[in-house]
């Protein structure tokens, strides 16, 4: 009986080797020659994304996505020439990618927006830009954040979903910004006389770019004094050193030439100290 086992055995043992014997064989052969092909198409993938300009920080992720999903493919294949059952194979990994898909939901948005500035870049490291209120230097786009420098030196990690979502103001795209700073005057003064004063305190301001010339009006007329308006050239990265210089200047300048100003509480005219 247990001569009868034994040959069975033996015998089946015998007949799988014959089947998949050569299965094995053209798989193991199909697995070297697909892993030489995806590897030459890796290096002229690489070759191809450099030309066409893509950025080095989703350059390297590309690739291995791609790289992944060729090997991914290659190992489906091998599997159905093994003899697997590639639906049941395909129903468990599409339940798994359900699942981490819904427990990575947020990530994985962050992920869709990281490729989608990488792609269209609306912005590139070392750029000024706004991002709700946001003002700061881009130092690192990631795949899932960016990362930009405060003027007051303070690392703000912001989402790149956010950005997507939201208005982005980008302040080096034209390579100048224009500030907008806010004064008065009392309605008794000469505007001529004020825009003088106002001109000849610039002069003192550095940074401030002689081309697109700087430009002073009237904005609007308050119940107590008339708002004036003025508005400089420079780049980006002098934009907070030209506001405070600017302030300060125009300050000195109308307590130099006594130009007073109106107080909210009542129309009575007070002098400005140094």
């Amino acid at each position: 009986m247990e001569d009868v086992n034994i040959e069975s055995i033996l015998t089946l043992i015998q007949q799988k080797a014959i089947i998949y014997i050569p299965k094995l064989a053209l798989g193991g052969l199909i697995l070297w020659i697909g892993l030489k092909l995806i590897n030459r198409l890796v290096v002229f993938s690489t070759k191809v994304l450099e030309k066409a300009g893509f950025d080095n920080t989703i350059r390297p992720f590309l690739v291995s996505l791609i790289n992944f999903i060729l090997k991914g493919a290659l190992l489906l294949v091998i599997a159905s020439i093994i003899g697997v059952n590639l639906s049941s194979l395909v129903a468990l990994l599409a339940a798994i990618g359900f699942a981490i898909g819904m427990a990575l939901q947020g990530s994985l948005g962050n992920f869709a927006s990281g490729i989608l500035i990488l792609t269209l870049k609306p912005y590139n490291s070392g750029d000024w830009i706004q991002i709700e209120e946001k003002f700061g230097k881009v130092e690192e786009i990631g795949i899932f954040s960016t990362t930009i420098i405060s003027p007051g030196n303070k690392t703000l990690i912001i989402p790149n979903s956010k950005i997507t979502d939201g208005v982005v103001t980008n302040y080096s795209k034209k390579g100048m910004v224009r500030l907008e700073i806010n004064i008065t005057m009392p309605y008794a003064e000469s505007f001529p006389h004020v825009k003088t004063i106002i001109e000849d305190a610039l002069v003192k301001v550095s940074n401030i770019l002689s081309e697109p010339k700087t430009e002073i009006g009237i904005e609007s007329f308050d119940s107590h004094s008339i708002e004036l308006i003025i508005r400089p050239y420079v780049h980006p990265e002098n934009f907070w050193q030209v506001t405070f210089d600017t302030h300060e200047v125009v300050k000195k300048a109308f307590s130099e030439n006594q130009i007073q100003v109106a107080y909210s509480e009542g129309i009575e005219l007070g002098a400005i100290g140094s």
